[in-house]
């Protein structure tokens, strides 16, 4: 079991009225980390620590903070046997933490040569002798609230850039991947960071509103990035809008998966399967909705039905399991839900659909209807639902039928065809030929409609972590009207 502290300054300290939570393996029941719950007075102690840490860190050269970024990505790799040993809290496969630890340590690389790029200009001014910039500048304390689906990849997003554009930061830990996040801080921390340019604040769940408004009303605070469900993300929104503090925020999706009649029908089932079930679809841009055109539905689906059947979810510690454990049975329960209600209502489960706790084995159902929930509901499971369309115009309308517009995919052998469709899906994020499940640190990173709005990843983060600032110098004599 895990002892899991908050860390505020640079210290390792319990809850101030000494409370702590517990995190169980989803699969075993047994008790993963034993997790400190911050009081609302640990969360200012937390933001308090940021704001003293950031007039230190914000004024450092820029090859300074790069060095340091970078001994914390190496830092990080090094110590990845830790972050598999937390793996339990959330039931993941070894693979998939080994992965997130890779990923992580190259956004630390990225941030880190994001260091010497955050760039002003000069302006010309109607002035005479007035010599004006606009400056990018760090904006104080930001808040990070991440998720436990990829838990080291988004924590390490929420503050890697934030840490390069000069800010300090508070990270509000998930409550289902507290122990991964908390190691998070401490290799930041244990890299040479500084005292209080990162603190991780982890809450019991019954206390996660008052903690987040508490964080989020601080006046120290001046961003707010926040990746995870969608219902969620509109309360953050709101909480940010009410003290005019900007947000970034990464919500759910819906993935659509475009097979145009042209398609490689192999390539795309690989991809298909890799982008609905790895992780077992907790991902927010996993493959829900495969849409193919009618000419080759059967085809693939016979394809891609044969590709699922081989892939057993079971103990993720097991030596023939290739897939592991949804967060908790309770989520098993809800996505159960959805493919009763859609098979209820005339769709065919064409494979998979058991789940035993929170094992759920892959699922793939054909002739889903807009009558059916799962036509529009994010599953955040190892679910995927194909739909059958007549031509390139009318897969379009169906992928863009849809609240959500994270990530999506076309699959086609006219690569100009599918461009063209790809400039038309409403989506932040479109991969031709390739999965929809795909991340690269120095790569734009951000949904539309209801999977959020601004961008992680790279130079797109340096204006959602700095201030832009107008500054003249005046030179010589102004004139005045009086």
């Amino acid at each position: 079991m895990l002892d899991v502290p908050l860390l505020i300054g640079g210290k390792s300290c319990p809850a101030r009225d000494g409370r702590t939570f517990e995190r169980c393996n989803p699969v075993t029941g047994e008790v993963v980390s034993r997790v400190a719950a911050a009081t609302l007075e640990d969360a200012d102690a937390a933001v308090a620590a940021a704001q003293a840490a950031f007039p230190v860190w914000a004024s450092l050269a820029p090859n300074e903070r790069r060095t340091r970024l970078l001994a914390a990505a190496e830092l990080m790799q090094a110590r990845a046997s830790e972050f598999i040993e937390a793996a339990g809290e959330t039931g993941a496969m070894a693979n998939w933490y080994g992965f997130n630890v890779k990923l992580a340590a190259g956004m630390l690389r990225e941030a880190a040569s994001m260091t010497t790029q955050i760039n002003g200009e000069v302006i010309p001014s109607d002035v005479p002798g007035s010599f004006a910039m606009a400056l990018r500048q760090p904006c104080g304390v930001i808040l990070g609230i991440a998720p436990w689906n990829a838990p080291v990849i988004l924590a390490t997003r929420a503050l890697a850039m934030p840490l390069a554009c000069g800010n300090t930061v508070v990270l509000k830990a998930s409550e289902l991947s507290p122990a991964v996040h908390r190691l998070i801080g401490q290799v930041l921390q244990d890299a040479g960071l500084g005292d209080g340019v990162v603190n991780v604040i982890s809450n019991a769940p019954v206390d996660a509103p008052a903690i987040v408004e508490r964080l989020i009303a601080n006046p120290a605070v001046r961003r707010v990035n926040f990746t995870g469900s969608t219902h969620v993300g509109r309360i953050v929104a709101e909480l940010a809008a009410r003290h005019l503090k900007p947000a970034l925020l990464e919500l759910g999706g819906k993935a659509p998966f475009l097979v145009l009649d042209d398609a490689d029908l192999d390539a795309a089932v690989d991809a298909a399967a890799f982008g609905a079930y790895f992780n077992q679809g907790q991902i927010c841009m996993s493959t829900e909705r495969l849409i193919v055109d009618s000419k080759v539905a059967d085809a693939f689906i016979d394809k891609l039905a044969a590709k699922v059947a081989t892939l057993r979810a079971g103990h993720p510690q097991a030596d023939d399991s290739v897939l592991g454990s949804l967060v908790d049975a309770s989520a098993g329960v809800r996505i159960k839900a959805l493919i009763d209600d859609a098979v209820g209502k005339g769709a065919r489960l064409v494979v998979g659909g058991q789940v035993d706790g929170s094992i759920m084995q892959p699922t793939l159902l054909d002739g889903v209807t807009p009558s059916m929930r799962l036509y529009r509901e994010e599953s955040f499971g190892p679910v995927a639902v194909l739909l059958r369309a007549d031509g390139d115009e009318a897969l379009l309308s169906l992928a863009n039928d849809s609240e959500f517009g994270l990530s999506a995919a076309i699959f086609s052998r006219d690569t100009g065809r599918a461009l063209a469709l790809a400039q038309r899906v409403e989506s932040g994020i479109c991969h031709i030929n390739g999965p929809t499940v795909h991340d690269e640190a120095q790569m734009p990173f951000g949904g539309v409609k209801s999977s959020g709005y601004g961008s992680f990843g790279g130079k797109a983060s340096i204006e959602q972590f700095t201030q832009l600032r107008w500054i003249t110098l005046q030179n010589g004599p102004r004139h005045y009207p009086i």
